[in-house]
Parts: C-alpha cells; sequence; structure tokens
C-alpha cells in the first residue's frame, strides 16, 4: 500500500512534517509500521497551495529517500495546507503520472489502499467518468479513477455524497464481477480551503489513519514543546501512521467514517457507500 500526510493550519516549512518528525514520512518510507509493505519506494509526490488559483505540485518515481531536489525544496516551501504521499504499487506501473496526489482545478487528492481486481473492472469504471473530466486522466492506476469518479459524482459541490457514491459504484461494479471485497481506502480530498478524510473498506478493516490532537489542548500537555506554541489552535495534520510517540498526540479515525478540518468548522460523519 502507501503512506500519507496532510495538513492544514498554520503556514509551516514543508521539512518540519516531512523530515524533522521522530518517525517522519522520509523514515515510513523504509519502516512503516502499521501497512502492509515496511519499505514505500515505488515514487512519491508532494502537494501544495500557496499564491496561484491551483496548487502546485512536485513528484518523482525515485524513492524519496533519495531525492536530494526534495529535501533542498522542503527548506523553502511553506504552505498553510499541504499533502505528501510515498507510493507501494499494488499493480499499476511506476511512473510519474501514477504518483499521488493528484489534481484537478483547485483539488487535491491522494489514497492508500486498493480497488481489488481493478483490471478487469477499470473499462467499466473508467466509462462511468464525465466526458468532460475523461481527457484530464493520464495515468493508469486506480486512485486516479477513483478520483475522477468522485469528481464525476459531485465531490466539489458536497466531498462526503460524491466519495460515497463513488464507493458505491466501485463496489457493485466490482461485485458484479465476482469480486466480494472491493474496496479498502483512506483517502485525503482538498479544494484549498477544506481537507477532508474518509476512511472505509468494504470488509470493515480499512488502512490505519490518524488525526491530530487539538493544538491547545497539547501545548498544556507538553509546554515544554515549542512548535505547538507557534501553532494556531486550527492547525491539524492527519496521516496513514503517526509521525512519532508522544502521548496524546494521535487518535485513530474511527472505520467507516469521514472528516472535514477547516477553521472553525471541523466535523465527523459516518461513511456509507450510496447508490448511484
Amino acid at each position: 500500500m502507501c503512506r500519507w500526510l496532510a495538513y492544514s493550519g498554520s503556514p509551516i516549512l514543508l521539512e518540519s512534517i516531512l523530515y524533522k518528525p521522530q518517525h517522519s514520512l522520509i523514515d515510513q518510507s523504509l519502516h512503516a509500521r502499521l501497512g502492509p509493505h515496511t519499505t514505500n519506494g515505488d515514487g512519491f509526490g508532494v502537494g501544495w497551495y500557496g499564491e496561484g488559483d491551483e496548487p502546485a505540485l512536485y513528484k518523482c518515481v525515485d524513492p524519496v529517500w533519495n531525492d536530494r531536489n526534495l529535501k533542498e525544496l522542503s527548506r523553502q516551501i511553506r504552505s498553510r495546507l499541504m499533502f505528501a504521499h510515498i507510493r507501494a504499487s499494488t499493480g499499476t506501473p511506476v511512473q510519474q503520472t501514477n504518483c499521488h496526489p493528484f489534481r484537478h482545478g483547485k483539488w487535491l487528492w491522494m489514497h492508500n489502499g486498493q480497488i481489488a481486481g481493478f483490471a478487469g473492472v477499470k473499462r467499466e469504471l473508467v466509462m462511468a467518468v464525465d466526458p468532460a473530466l475523461y481527457g484530464s486522466i493520464e495515468g493508469s492506476s486506480d486512485t486516479e479513477v477513483f478520483f475522477y469518479l468522485a469528481l464525476t459524482f459531485g465531490l466539489a459541490e458536497n466531498p462526503p455524497a460524491a466519495v460515497q457514491r463513488a464507493v458505491g459504484f466501485i463496489e457493485r461494479t466490482c461485485r458484479a464481477q465476482g469480486i466480494e471485497h472491493p474496496m479498502r481506502m483512506s483517502v485525503a480530498a482538498s479544494d484549498g480551503e477544506s481537507l477532508w478524510a474518509f476512511r472505509y473498506s468494504s470488509e470493515g478493516v480499512p488502512p490505519s489513519l490518524f488525526y491530530s490532537t487539538d493544538v491547545q489542548a497539547l501545548r498544556e500537555q507538553h509546554p515544554e514543546i515549542e512548535v505547538f506554541r507557534t501553532l494556531s489552535d486550527e492547525s491539524r495534520m492527519v496521516v496513514s501512521e503517526p509521525l512519532g510517540e508522544l502521548a496524546g498526540v494521535w487518535n485513530e479515525v474511527p472505520p467507516s467514517s469521514w472528516g472535514r478540518i477547516r477553521e472553525g468548522q471541523d466535523q465527523v460523519g459516518p461513511f456509507i457507500p450510496a447508490a448511484h
């Protein structure tokens, strides 16, 4: 599978979340603890919202621990909303167009998990993508098709409903081909204003996913840690696995749930695949 993190809050340098934590995403690329693969070396990508109308992307097919350019850039890139992803392919080729995050307009999307039996249902899934969006699909991965199905089903208008409709459609399509448990997923999506996270599995055991504790509470629990004093109360992270072992920092996202992080408007709800 893969490992990923998403951050929303006070503008910070990318290196502060990619390189500096005890169990950083760079460390997880070689020593992941909670995923099925210890090594996640099939490419990587980062996405961030800056000055433009659309988020910026940097992707590479090399293992992330080997990329000197990322280390240099991360010392200078500062953003209030960032995505980072390290890939362990589930079968599609190791190529730049298959690296996460995926972008369409102002949206970013990344995923840990898989659509089971994807090769056998790919044509039917792709044909359900809105024709106006179809030409924007660049790669061959199940994640990108999933993203464009969510866009087709209304991601811009109502993200939870759109992702639930996309998953419902994928499950029905796969089960019609005899695939009993089609979906395992932890997903992050953003339009630059809100950060959305989704955790679900067709068989009830989804990939791991955690969110960070309220910063105000962390200041009280750990007054000795300087970084907690510099972050706004609205700052949050969502991660595939904790970036360290400091007590009280990380909380598991419940299975079959979605969450939204936005200034003053955090929300949580149940994730139930919907009929198309």
